[in-house]
């Protein structure tokens, strides 16, 4: 009754099963991997202090910047070279932009500095100078932005002083000189000068000081975000989908391979029986 497996139908059947069954256990495996690792990522990152809260360290020692590092304070040294506009930021539901400095370091690669937010449209708001002369700053480390990060702007067209994203890849291209594949933002943005500042820059940090005192277009620090791909986020549930979904094909697979083997088999017994003519067969 079963002679029909041995037909080519059948061989070209029975492969497909042997190949998709396993494929799909092992993509269902992965899947589950990638959510016990995001989870395992989630409890020790809960166990351990907040980022910020950590003692201050160079910022060479940190990098590159992995989900241990981000959100770590780092402090670097050097002059305020360039300066850019990030559109499109939003801190407490309130539209705005960032201010971006290009710090210089003794290596001569520059760190992009996040100085603060400030409410309004890019390029239409007044913006407090950074410091003159050397400082010192004291910044929470982020890894380089990319297209998949909130607020990016990817399309491009922005005026000359802007940039959609902050990432080496992007800034590289705009000044003439190496930059950090990491950024950092300042939670104090009126203490920046390190002991070698000078009265230029002191002046700067007393203007800033006032308008902060006023209320009225006063840098407010950017929140470091978490690292990405870490913790139990909407990509760690949908690895955990996912899971679900290889297994059930896999299941699916084996379910048809038994349910056309059942009709195979009850048509090759009508018709040894004489219930269904031989054109009414199914081919083999």
């Amino acid at each position: 009754m079963y002679r029909f497996l041995l037909t080519p139908r059948w061989w070209g059947i029975n492969l497909f099963v042997v190949l998709a069954i396993p494929f799909c256990v092992f993509m269902g495996t992965w899947q589950l991997g990638r959510f016990e690792d995001r989870v395992q990522t989630h409890e020790a990152a809960e166990e351990r202090p907040a980022p910020g809260t950590m003692a201050a360290r160079p910022l060479d020692e940190l990098l590159p910047v992995d989900t241990v590092t981000s959100g770590r304070p780092a402090t670097a040294s050097g002059r305020y070279a360039d300066q850019f506009l990030v559109p499109g930021r939003k801190l407490e539901d309130r539209s705005g932009f960032y201010v971006l400095d290009m710090l210089r370091t003794d290596s001569g690669k520059a760190l992009p500095v996040v100085r603060g937010w400030l409410p309004g449209k890019a390029g239409q708001t007044p913006v407090p100078a950074a410091p003159a002369g050397r400082v010192t700053v004291t910044g929470d480390l982020q890894a380089s932005e990319n297209t998949s990060t909130d607020g990016v702007d990817s399309k491009g067209g922005l005026p000359d002083g802007q940039v959609g994203m902050i990432s080496a890849a992007s800034l590289v291209n705009l000044v003439p000189y190496d930059v950090y594949d990491a950024w950092v933002t300042l939670q104090d943005t009126g203490a920046r000068a390190g002991a070698s500042g000078n009265a230029a820059s002191g002046a700067a940090d007393a203007a800033l000081t006032g308008a902060r005192d006023r209320g009225d277009d006063a840098l407010r620090p950017v929140p470091a975000a978490a690292p990405q791909g870490s913790g139990l986020d909407l990509k760690a549930f949908q690895n955990l989908g996912y899971t679900g979904e290889w297994f059930v094909f896999a299941a699916f697979v084996v379910f048809m391979w038994f349910r056309l083997l059942r009709r195979e088999a009850e048509a090759a017994r009508d018709l040894k029986l004489g219930l269904i003519p031989d054109e009414d067969a199914p081919a083999s």
